[in-house]
């Protein structure tokens, strides 16, 4: 069976639940300039939107690597976000702030629940949400490793599905997310080609389910 994404098994519910990037903030931060929480804070304060690249992979506590995958992403504060997998297979997870459906071409399949109960205390609300951090995570700076300036995010509450999330900054700019789970699984995300509050089509964060494709609602919807 093939592998499902870190960030879809962060809007299904599984173990890991949330693996999205995060992006940059209105004008540029040395790392000197300010610690990684900081520019976190200035982060969620100042990118209404944002596009660009990612690759991620995940481990098993043994140490044994899924198949990498890679593609690209676009968001909208509040809630608004279009991740699509593009290697090594197609996958597509988007909300338009509402609604989040999760399309597997391979399964012929979209998956449909509310946004807010998908992302609820996940990662993705660090990226997506309303920018009210420390209302879910409890945050705190982390010694500097690999040239980034790292923080924790620890999730307030005891089903968040995940144990913390490390985020590492470089120049004011996410370029990396270490998400961990209380299995001992982790996955990385790497972050690449960020635009910071381009003009995103208003259409990239509406899906229509292709004819024929089975849609399962979620939750009692």
């Amino acid at each position: 069976m093939r592998v499902i994404s870190a960030v879809s098994a962060a809007f299904s519910g599984s173990v890991v639940r949330g693996a999205l990037l995060a992006l940059a903030i209105a004008a540029p931060l040395g790392a000197h300039a300010a610690g990684a929480v900081e520019q976190l804070r200035a982060f969620a304060r100042d990118t209404q939107s944002a596009s660009g690249a990612f690759s991620q992979q995940t481990r098993a506590s043994t140490g044994r690597a899924q198949p990498a995958q890679s593609g690209q992403f676009a968001f909208q504060r509040p809630g608004k976000f279009d991740w699509r997998v593009t290697k090594p297979f197609e996958q597509r997870i988007v909300s338009d702030g509402r609604e989040l459906f999760q399309f597997d071409p391979d399964l012929n399949q979209v998956s449909v629940r509310k946004t807010d109960a998908a992302v609820g205390a996940s990662p993705a609300a660090i990226l997506f949400g309303n920018g009210d951090l420390e209302k879910s995570f409890t945050v705190k700076e982390l010694p500097a490793r690999d040239g980034l300036d790292w923080l924790e995010a620890v999730p307030r509450s005891a089903d968040a599905g995940f144990s913390k999330v490390e985020i590492g900054f470089k120049d004011g700019l996410p370029a990396r997310l270490d998400l961990f789970d209380s299995f001992g699984q982790s996955t990385q995300v790497t972050l690449s080609d960020i635009r910071r509050n381009p003009s995103i089509p208003a259409g990239t964060f509406t899906f229509t389910p292709p004819a024929g494709v089975d849609v399962v609602r979620m939750g009692g919807q």
